[in-house]
């Protein structure tokens, strides 16, 4: 099933979703789900979504659904 959601008023599937994150493309992606956490910036709705940036790694990777804001498990 392909989850499609609104960020930054358009709408996004996971893959698109995980590439404004990483700000690159992706290799796969989890479905989206709705991150238990505000932004810190604007207080808005924060999504989450798992995906591939390379064959080697998986990261998950938060975005605020009202502004810029995103961040990811990276260490």
């Amino acid at each position: 099933m392909d989850q499609n959601r609104v960020v930054e008023g358009r709408m996004v599937n996971p893959s698109g979703l995980a590439e404004l994150i990483e700000d690159a493309d992706v290799m796969e992606a989890t479905e989206i789900e709705d991150a238990d956490r505000e932004c810190p910036e604007c207080g808005g709705d924060v999504l989450e979504v798992g995906y591939m940036p390379s064959v080697s790694e998986f990261v998950t990777g938060y975005k605020c659904q009202d502004c810029g804001w995103s961040e990811t498990d990276r260490e």
